[in-house]
């Protein structure tokens, strides 16, 4: 099978990249920027792709491709495209020259193209490109040739095709650019040539075949099922891989939606048969834990390490009836990984993520069967292996619940304020019929008060924010537009029925700049 190689150099957008390419049908593998010429024999890439990172190629210390790499590519005849740093590091590497930008170029630009060649085929001569550096080029090596620029930005992309070499300053892999899927697959499908082989249908034999080699005939799984999308996944693949030896765990945290601890049971329990499936009520001891707590890592942090402890206890109960209790899965996918920089060794962290703050002396191992997928890859296995599609649909929920969307403190009174006003909004955009067209819809409980007035009464009560995103992967994400009588109708409805708000206002940033959760 042909397969794209995406060679990270720190970028958040790596991963997104991969994703992209495989949209496109044709595999793709991410690999450290120091990868070795063996490996790239070994891997056999037909086409290979420079990522951004934070980093200056001029700045010591900075991520450079291994020696002799350019020999290799031009040996095999492999096509590469550098994006951003990707640009910047094959005209370092080759003697060109990268000098600082006077000021950083940040957010939509419109490129301008001069030559319309293989790379930008079917654009027009004028395109909206997102950009983010702080770096350009000052001169290219012999060879090389300017395809597009911008008013700021005199090579904003350049090809010497003689070396089948490529680079955009701009990010096509972002939604912003709005017709970058369209330069990924110029490059991928015309310049590379690669075939359209990946299929999700092939990844669910292999990952079951895979789950069944790690795990072996007669060890058994202990998994965390919070009815999500990713959870729900985990356990229909574990179990269709090793049965009965699947135990599901659902633990009550305290920081769940309204009636959720409910549902779930329900759902799995009753409707889907789950033979093995426990529920763990510890909501007063999460909450305990919890108490005064408003740095959002340390709430992470807590959530993490008390979850693998009530799993822990539960793991020495349920070995005493059920032996070679050695795994515990989990529903990690790729933007987890991303926003937590597991994948390379140069990006910048932006906040952690609670599956991956695990104690050093965890006693089982971790399998993460989801973790190089992105969640519409997930929906649709999920559907392909027969999930209901209320599970399949149900929004984005992050693992440390409602404590991430309380800002500060949690307590009981501030979660239960949180969750009526949520149900509202799910309710009214389920009615409004836009519900599966959102990405995420959820309401954010702010530690503000203001003065409003009820009646004849002065109120002084607390701020609802309301973000709903629209997004493909949640690696990037825009606002929602929800029309105004819709947002009027939720508004009154949260003032008027939840007690302890009395004002709502919507969230109107995207992603970039601002993350979707707020914590």
């Amino acid at each position: 099978m042909d397969k794209i190689c995406v060679i990270d150099m720190g970028s958040q957008y790596t991963h997104l990249i991969a994703r992209r390419i495989r949209e496109l049908g044709v595999y793709s593998e991410i690999l450290p920027y120091d990868v070795s010429i063996a490996e790239l024999k070994r891997v056999e890439p037909k086409g290979i792709i420079l990522s951004g990172g934070p980093s200056s190629v001029y700045e010591e210390d900075s991520p450079q491709l291994t020696k002799n790499f350019f020999s290799f590519v031009k040996e095999e005849k492999i096509p590469v495209l550098g994006i951003c740093y990707g640009l910047h590091l094959i005209i370092h590497q080759l003697g060109g020259k990268i000098k600082p930008f006077n000021r950083k170029e940040y957010g939509k630009t419109e490129l301008e193209i001069l030559r319309p060649k293989k790379l930008f085929e079917s654009l027009d001569k004028r395109e909206t490109v997102w950009m983010s550096h702080g770096d350009q080029v000052e001169s290219m090596p012999d060879g090389f040739e300017v395809l597009a620029r911008t008013i700021t930005c005199p090579i904003a992309a350049y090809a010497n095709e003689s070396l089948n070499l490529f680079g955009v300053q701009f990010h096509p892999e972002v939604i912003h650019t709005q017709k970058g899927i369209t330069v990924l697959k110029n490059f991928v499908l015309n310049v590379v040539k690669a075939k359209k082989e990946w299929k999700l249908e092939n990844w669910i034999e292999s990952a079951i075949e895979k789950i069944r080699s790690e795990i072996g005939s007669t060890e058994r799984v202990i998994l965390g099922l919070s009815g999500g999308v990713d959870s729900s996944v985990v356990a229909i693949l574990l179990q269709k891989a090793i049965g009965n030896r699947l135990h599901s765990i659902f633990v009550n945290n305290g920081v769940l939606r309204k009636n959720e601890e409910i549902e779930v049971q329900e759902t799995f329990k009753h409707a889907l048969k789950f033979e093995n499936f426990h529920y763990i009520d510890a909501e007063d001891l999460f909450l305990e834990r919890l108490k005064d707590i408003e740095d959002p890592e340390e709430k992470r942090r807590i959530i993490g390490h008390t979850f693998i402890e009530v799993f822990e206890k539960k793991t020495i109960k349920l070995e005493e009836a059920h032996p070679n209790i050695k795994f515990l899965a989990q529903g990690t996918i790729y933007p987890d990984r991303v926003e937590t920089s597991a994948t390379s060794k140069t990006s910048v962290k932006i906040k952690s993520h609670h599956n991956l703050t695990l104690p050093d002396d965890m006693k089982l191992k971790i399998i993460e069967p989801l973790k190089d997928l992105y969640k519409d890859e997930v929906r649709k296995i999920g559907l392909k292996l027969g999930l209901p599609k209320e599970i399949i649909k149900r929004h984005p929920f992050p693992g440390p619940g409602l404590a991430v969307r309380i800002i500060g403190a949690i307590d009981k009174d501030k979660l239960t304020i949180l969750r009526e006003a949520d149900e509202i909004l799910i309710e009214e955009i389920k009615k409004a019929g836009v519900y599966d067209t959102l990405w995420q819809a959820f309401c954010v409980f702010l530690p503000l008060k203001t003065v409003g007035i009820m009646g004849d009464f002065r109120t002084y009560e607390y701020i609802c924010a309301i973000r709903v995103v629209e997004s493909l992967d949640a690696m990037t994400a825009n606002f929602a537009k929800l029309n105004w009588e819709l947002l009027d109708k939720i508004g009154t409805r949260i003032i008027n029925e939840v007690k302890g708000i009395n004002r709502v206002v919507y969230d109107i940033s995207n992603k970039p700049p601002s993350t979707i959760e707020y914590e």
